[in-house]
C-alpha cells in the first residue's frame, strides 16, 4: 500500500477485553480522508442516538492524519473524538506533540474504544500487538507522572509514546482533556472524562510499521518550498513594540487584510504568546469574563504577560512532530525542580485578563497544575471568571465558596479554587463540569455570566472584534472552538489562490464593514469550515495552514501521497461532506443547531460602552442563517434536507 493511510482501525472493547481489526475500504478514505474525517465516520456509524457520553455505548477514538509520517510538514496532529459530555453532541479535540505518527506505526489510522473496563487499565501496543494492562498503580497519578512512569517501565529499543488522563479525567470532569508529551493537551470537549468513565488511564504505543506514500520525490519538493517560507524571518518588533503597534491600529478606522506571514514572524519569535498584549490592546482578547475591556487590563497589568518577559524562562524551542517552526517552548525557573511547557496564549489570557490576574508566577503555576490534572485551561479559566463574577454580584457568597474571597485578580483564591475544581471538593464540585452546568446548579439568574456556546466555554478571541469567530463558535458541530475560522483566518488561508471560485478580500477595508451581513462573508465562513475539515483529515496544523494555501501545499501533498488527482475544489467538497456528517451526528443526538449560539454578551448584546469593542454588536442570527444556506441547510432550522443528509454520509 502506498497511499499514506494504513487501511484499517483497531476497535477495543473494554467490557470484554477483546480486539477487532476492521479493514477500511479505499472509498471511505476518498470520501472522508483519514484523521477527524475517518473518526467522524466511525462515530456516526457506531454510537446510538441515546448513548450516554459517560456510558458504555459511547465510542472514543484516537486518530492520526492522512499526511502524518509521509514527509510533509506541519502534519503531526492527532485528534480524539467521541460524544461529548460537555455539549451532548459531537466532541473533538486536536493536539500536537509526538503521538500521531505512533498510531500509524502500529498499523492503524485510528484506535477506538467502546464499553467500560471493570478496573483501571491502559492499552499497550508493542510491535503491532495490542494488550490491556492493569493501571491500578497509575490511577490517581497526574498526567505527567503517569507518562513518565510508563516510559520508564516500558522503554526497550524505542521510547513509547503515551496519551493519558490525570485526576480531572478520572473524576469525570466535563472540562478534562487528554495529555501527551508531558503536557501537550487534547483539551476541549471533555473527552478526558469519557476516557475516565471507561477506566482507561492511558494509551501506550511502541511499534515501527512503515508509513508508505506514492510520490516521495514530489512530497520532498513541496516540503522544501514550504520550508523556505517558514524559515524566512526578518528583524521583528519587541513585545512592547507589538503592544504599541496594536494600540495605534486600534484607533484607525480602517484595517488591512491579514497576511499569515506576519503571524508566522510572531509565532517563530515568541509562539502564541506573541498575542498576549497585542490582542488585549486590539480588543481581540476578552477581558473580565467578557464584561470588561482593555481599559480594565491596562499596560500596568498586561506588562506582566509581555511575551518578552515570558521568554526569559524559555530554555529551548519545542517542535511538534514534522514541524519546522517550533512555536512551543520548554521553560524552567517557575517550577520547583522541574521543566514544563511554556503556557500558550489561550492559557495565559484565560488565567490573566479574563480574571484580571496580573501575577505571572501564578499563571505558570496554574498552567502546570492544569496540565498535570488534565483539565482544559480555556474552560478552567472561563469557569473561574464566571465564579468570580457571581461572587462579585452576590450570587455566590463566602459561605458558598468555602470561605474563598473570589474577587477579581485574587491570585490566592484562584489557586485554591482550581485545586477544589480538580478534586471536586465543595464549590469545586459545582464548577468542575464547566459554566453551563455550574449555572444550572447555582441558579439565581447566573446564566447571563456563563460564557459558552452550546455548553463549551468560549476561547480567548472576542467575537465582537472579529464577528467571524462568533459564526464558528455557533455553527460548528463542536461549538466554541477558535481553531476553525474567522474573517481574519480566511484572509490568512488565502484559499482564493487555489479555489478560483472563492472571493478575494479587499487589501484594505473599513472596520465597520466587518459587521455587515453579506453573502460574501457567508461564503468565506463556509470555506473556512470546509478547508479545516480537510486539514484535520490530513493531520495538519492550523499554524502551517495560516501562512497561506499558496505557501502551504495541502492539496498538492494529498495528491502526492495518495496518487489521487483531485482538484482543490474536489477537496473542498470533501470538507463540505465532513461538515454535514458531523452536523447530522448532532441532530441524531438531539442537538438543535440554534442552541449553540454564544452567550449574548459575546455578540454585544448589550454592547460595551467603553474600550476597544465599544458599541459593537454582531448579528449572529442572520450570520448563522447565511452560513447554513452555503451548505443547502434550512436557514430557519439549520437542518440539512433528508436527501442531502443521506447522500453525504453513505459509503
Amino acid at each position: 500500500m502506498a497511499h499514506g493511510y494504513m487501511g484499517k482501525i483497531l476497535m477495543v472493547n473494554l467490557s470484554d477485553k477483546t480486539f477487532e481489526v476492521q479493514q477500511i475500504p479505499d472509498t471511505v478514505y476518498e470520501k472522508f480522508l483519514s484523521g477527524s474525517g475517518l473518526g467522524g465516520f466511525i462515530l456516526y456509524n457506531s454510537i446510538p442516538a441515546d448513548a450516554d457520553p459517560l456510558g458504555p455505548d459511547n465510542v472514543l477514538g484516537f486518530v492520526s492524519g492522512l499526511l502524518t509520517g509521509t514527509g510533509s510538514l506541519f502534519t503531526g496532529r492527532w485528534m480524539v473524538m467521541g460524544k461529548s459530555p460537555l455539549t451532548g453532541g459531537y466532541g473533538e479535540a486536536n493536539c500536537g506533540g509526538n503521538f500521531s505518527p505512533a498510531i500509524k506505526r502500529c498499523g492503524y489510522d485510528g484506535i477506538f474504544f467502546k464499553g467500560i473496563s471493570d478496573k483501571p487499565v491502559y492499552l499497550y501496543i508493542k510491535n503491532g500487538r495490542p494488550e490491556l494492562k492493569d493501571a491500578g498503580l497509575l490511577w490517581g497519578k497526574d498526567a505527567i507522572e503517569t507518562e513518565e512512569m510508563l516510559i520508564s517501565e516500558l522503554t526497550d529499543k524505542r521510547k513509547p509514546k503515551v496519551a493519558c488522563i490525570g485526576p480531572a479525567g478520572e473524576k469525570l470532569s466535563c472540562i478534562s482533556g487528554i495529555s501527551n508529551d508531558l503536557g501537550r493537551m487534547a483539551a476541549r470537549s471533555g473527552l478526558g472524562a469519557v476516557m475516565g468513565s471507561k477506566r482507561l488511564k492511558a494509551v501506550v504505543l511502541d511499534s515501527a510499521k512503515k508509513i508508505e506514500a506514492r510520490n516521495r520525490y514530489k512530497i520532498r519538493e513541496l516540503s522544501d518550498k514550504c520550508n523556505k517560507w517558514v524559515q524566512f524571518q526578518p528583524w521583528f518588533l519587541s513585545g512592547n513594540g507589538l503592544r504599541i503597534l496594536a494600540a495605534f491600529l486600534r484607533f484607525l478606522p480602517v484595517q488591512t487584510a491579514m497576511d499569515g506571514m506576519l503571524w508566522k514572524f510572531m509565532l517563530r519569535k515568541w509562539g502564541t504568546i506573541a498575542l498576549n498584549q497585542y490582542s488585549t490592546e486590539l480588543g481581540d482578547a476578552p477581558i473580565k469574563n467578557w464584561g470588561g475591556s482593555n481599559l480594565d487590563f491596562t499596560k500596568d497589568k498586561s506588562d506582566a504577560i509581555n511575551p518578552d518577559t515570558i521568554l526569559e524562562s524559555e530554555i529551548s524551542k519545542y517542535h511538534c512532530y514534522s514541524c519546522p517552526l517550533g512555536c512551543g517552548g520548554i521553560c524552567k525557573g517557575k517550577f520547583p525542580g522541574r521543566e514544563a511547557h511554556k503556557p500558550e496564549y489561550e492559557s495565559v489570557m484565560a488565567l490573566s485578563g479574563l480574571c484580571l490576574n496580573d501575577n505571572l508566577d501564578s499563571i505558570f503555576t496554574m498552567n502546570d497544575i492544569l496540565n498535570r490534572a488534565g483539565m482544559d485551561t480555556i474552560s478552567a479559566g472561563g469557569t473561574i471568571a464566571f465564579a468570580i463574577e457571581c461572587y462579585e454580584r452576590g450570587i455566590l457568597t463566602k459561605e458558598d465558596t468555602d470561605g474563598l474571597e473570589l474577587t477579581w485578580g485574587n491570585t490566592g483564591a484562584m489557586l485554591s479554587l482550581l485545586d477544589k475544581m480538580i478534586a471536586r471538593d465543595g464549590i469545586g464540585d459545582i464548577l468542575a463540569d464547566g459554566v453551563k452546568k455550574a449555572a444550572e446548579r447555582i441558579g439565581k439568574n447566573s446564566d447571563p455570566y456563563a460564557m459558552h456556546a452550546g455548553g463549551q466555554e468560549l476561547p480567548m478571541h472576542d467575537s465582537r472584534f472579529d464577528p467571524g469567530f462568533a459564526v464558528h463558535y455557533a455553527v460548528e458541530a463542536t461549538p466554541g472552538r477558535h481553531t476553525i475560522g474567522s474573517q481574519m483566518y480566511y484572509e490568512m488561508f488565502r484559499l482564493w489562490t487555489k479555489d478560483k471560485s472563492l472571493p478575494r478580500p479587499w487589501l484594505m477595508y473599513r472596520k465597520k464593514s466587518k459587521y455587515a451581513v453579506t453573502e460574501k462573508k457567508a461564503i468565506e465562513a463556509a470555506a473556512c469550515s470546509k478547508f479545516m475539515n480537510v486539514l484535520n483529515g490530513a493531520g495538519g496544523c492550523a499554524f502551517g495552514a495560516q501562512i497561506g494555501a499558496d505557501r502551504f501545499p495541502l492539496f498538492e501533498w494529498l495528491n502526492a501521497v495518495t496518487g489521487w488527482e483531485k482538484t482543490p475544489e474536489a477537496y473542498m467538497e470533501i470538507g463540505k461532506r465532513l461538515q454535514t456528517l458531523k452536523h447530522t451526528f448532532n441532530m441524531r443526538h438531539g442537538i438543535d443547531p440554534k442552541s449553540a449560539k454564544p452567550n449574548l454578551r459575546a455578540v454585544g448584546r448589550p454592547p460595551l460602552t467603553s474600550g476597544a469593542n465599544k458599541y459593537r454588536t454582531v448579528n449572529i442570527d442572520k450570520m448563522m442563517e447565511n452560513y447554513w444556506q452555503q451548505f443547502n441547510w434550512s436557514p430557519d432550522t439549520g437542518r440539512p434536507s433528508e436527501k442531502l443528509s443521506k447522500n453525504d454520509i453513505r459509503l
